[in-house]
């Protein structure tokens, strides 16, 4: 545990630079052992691209450096729950492990809205550890959507000024 914890902590300083830039911060690092195979997070908004989640962006780094669309014996740490075209290319990609820290009620395919890693249709299915440092990377989140409301609130009440302001002084 104390492994998922340190590359958990690793994705969330990821989750980070998506904040930076606006992004839903998610972030996602694929491991072979102690090897740093690939880094990702969220750019969906920046690229104008929704398939630029985190785990895509792993997983696009990693296939070049592996010479193989077939990531093996790897682990992925992700900040949230993989949703389901994520959850589905991880099982393309025959990742070994996935952990995710934050459970998302929503979109969530590894067990929350359904589970698409563990469907046994599909001809692999990953390890799946949920929950590993589940508050802060739930938190990371929460703070962005609370303060990305606020931010819309001042912006819509600061038109509301100066509309006001315009039709008075008319």
């Amino acid at each position: 545990m104390e492994q998922h914890e340190k590359w958990m902590r690793h994705a969330m300083t990821l989750a980070a630079k998506a904040e930076a830039l606006g992004e839903v911060p998610v972030g996602a690092v694929l491991v072979r052992g102690d090897e740093v195979l690939a880094e990702g997070y969220n750019r969906s908004i920046c690229d104008h691209d929704p398939s630029a989640h985190a785990e895509m962006q792993c997983l696009r780094q990693a296939g070049p450096k592996l010479a193989n669309y077939r990531m093996l014996d790897t682990t992925l740490y992700v900040t949230l729950e993989p949703c389901p075209m994520c959850a589905g290319a991880l099982v393309h990609a025959r990742i070994g492990t996935v952990v995710f820290g934050a459970y998302d009620p929503k979109t969530g395919a590894a067990g929350s809205v359904m589970n698409l890693l563990d469907h046994p249709a599909l001809n692999h299915q990953p390890e799946v550890v949920g929950g590993v440092l589940s508050e802060p990377c739930a938190e990371q989140l929460s703070a962005f959507f609370r303060r990305r409301r606020a931010e819309k609130k001042a912006l819509k009440q600061a038109q509301r000024a100066a509309s006001e302001d315009t039709s008075s002084s008319a």
